[in-house]
């Protein structure tokens, strides 16, 4: 065994002197590890191996040959008593014939070192680091468990809740301009019609604007074009794209209603149904410097002017499947039919109420709102509404006898196109009077249809959405049309606007005296 091993190893049971050189180099050894414990931390942490100074011995060697003395040598126990501590430690550094040799085991038979203390300690600082990790990680977990259960009964709480808040905000609002009941006189102008008094002036042209996805029936607003016709009225339907835009088809209106005045001298009079009623009002409120000597008045029959449930419904953001509906009516009205999804954006309670407060309509102009409420019977739900024609393609007849003619060629004769539509306004309605509790007449609510500063026109009679463009197999004579309703409606709108013209006149006139 070498020397300086056994100096401080072996004799630590048979002299206090060795028992005192023994700690003077396990002090040396101690300090020394000292010094290199950051070294030996940053190979540890980078995953390095270290040599361990665990087990350290003192060689002794000389040119080649090697002496160790036993400890048990008197001369030599001698010797090292004798010796100080100083001086073995010069000798240790100095000497040549002493190096320190570094094994990469653990020497279990030696003293303790300072430097073994590091794996136990690493050891517990990755336990602890891994334990915190889990943690974390768990933690993690748990909170993204959480906020996926809240964001799920948030998306449900806004799914029951739905436009509850959002239903009549007009009258609710401060600011707006009150209404007026003129239910009364719209049903003595109508009894006065279906009795053959026709009062509609042919000092206006009469323009009908249809609403969403007008395009795609036919016979929208033909029947009342053509009563108005066979009365000599100029009248005429609005070529505009009915899936378009709101602030598109104001721009369309506009150009039209110039096109007419300057064509043919006469004020424009306004009737739009359902969006049409939404667009005719949007021009008004952005173009009105333009079209204010050429525009009579507007009627906006069932159109949802503050907003509608329905559309809302569909895409409200923040609500369960919000996603998946957004994308079939994107598929329905952009893919199937070419149109803008902003036509049915535009009619939200959100965009309303974005556009209604930052556009106005004048006060000037005459306003008439008409509203109705959709039976919900189950007789309502067999009915058919007649909504399109189809033509049917020309059939050769055969030739007569005695005839030496060619084949006369029938041509193609249009039939009726007929769907359900009273039905799905029936349950649409249904609907939102079970959720709501609101009137509607399937698509729009009657609160949300009244127009401020506009004259209301409330009926009792069942009417839904659909009834005032499209006419039913199922009509009763003795109850009036849909084309005797616009006239009347027209009517009412002519009376106002005179009176507002008196009134005008006449703060003018004061107004003059005053000066």
């Amino acid at each position: 065994m070498p020397l300086v091993h056994s100096c401080y190893l072996k004799p630590f049971y048979k002299h206090n002197g060795y028992l005192w050189v023994q700690f003077v180099v396990v002090e040396d050894l101690v300090f020394r590890d000292i010094e290199r414990c950051s070294q030996d931390m940053g190979f540890l942490s980078s995953g390095r191996h270290t040599r361990s100074s665990c087990g350290r011995t003192y060689r002794s060697h000389s040119k080649g040959c090697s002496t160790s003395p036993k400890p048990s040598d008197p001369g030599t126990s001698l010797q090292i008593n004798a010796i100080g501590v100083p001086e073995i430690l010069e000798n240790f550094s100095s000497s040549r014939n002493f190096e320190i040799v570094q094994n990469n085991h653990t020497n279990w038979g030696g003293p303790f070192n300072f430097q073994g203390l590091l794996l136990p300690v690493f050891g517990f600082r990755l336990a602890w680091r891994l334990t915190f990790a889990c943690w974390r990680r768990s933690f993690f977990h748990v909170r993204h468990a959480q906020i996926q259960v809240r964001s799920f009964f948030s998306r449900v709480r806004r799914t029951m809740h739905g436009s509850s808040d959002d239903i009549g905000w007009l009258q609710r609002t401060p600011g707006m301009a009150p209404v007026e009941d003129g239910t009364s006189r719209f049903m003595e102008l109508l009894k006065r019609i279906r009795n053959g008094e026709h009062t509609l002036p042919n000092s206006f042209v009469y323009l009908l604007i249809p609403g969403l996805f007008s395009n795609h029936g036919p016979l929208y607003f033909v029947n009342t074009k053509r009563f108005f016709s066979k009365m000599g009225l100029a009248c005429h339907i609005a070529k505009i794209h009915s899936e378009a835009s709101v602030e598109h088809n104001a721009w369309e209106l506009k150009q039209y209603i110039e096109e007419l005045y300057w064509g043919s001298g006469k004020q424009v009079m306004l009737l739009g149904h359902s969006k049409g009623g939404v667009d005719a009002a949007a021009a008004l409120s952005l173009y009105w410097s333009d079209l204010e000597d050429k525009v009579a008045g507007l009627a906006l029959v069932q159109s949802p002017y503050g907003g509608s449930p329905i559309a809302s419904d569909i895409l409200r953001q923040g609500q369960i499947a919000n996603r998946e509906a957004r994308m079939i009516m994107e598929l329905l009205i952009c893919k199937l039919i070419k149109g803008d999804m902003r036509a049915l954006e535009d009619l939200t309670y959100d965009k309303r109420k974005e556009f209604i407060t930052k556009h106005k309509l004048p006060e000037q102009i005459p306003l008439v709102s008409f509203h109705s409420e959709a039976s919900v019977g189950p007789g309502v739900l067999a009915m058919m509404s007649h909504i399109g024609h189809a033509e049917l393609p020309r059939l050769p007849l055969p030739r007569c006898f005695g005839n030496e003619e060619s084949d006369i060629i029938q041509t193609g004769r249009k039939v009726p196109v007929v769907f359900p539509l009273a039905a799905v306004m029936a349950v649409c309605a249904l609907h939102l009077q079970l959720r709501y509790g609101e009137k509607s007449d399937g698509l729009v609510t009657c609160r949300d249809a009244e127009v401020p500063g506009s004259v209301v026109v409330r009926p009792e009679r069942k009417l839904d959405h659909a009834w005032m463009v499209y006419s039913s197999q199922k009509r009763d004579t003795s109850e009036p049309d849909a084309c005797e309703m616009c006239e009347a409606l027209l009517a009412l709108l002519v009376e106002i606007g005179n009176k507002k013209a008196e009134h005008m006149g006449m703060v003018s006139i004061s107004t003059q005296l005053q000066n």
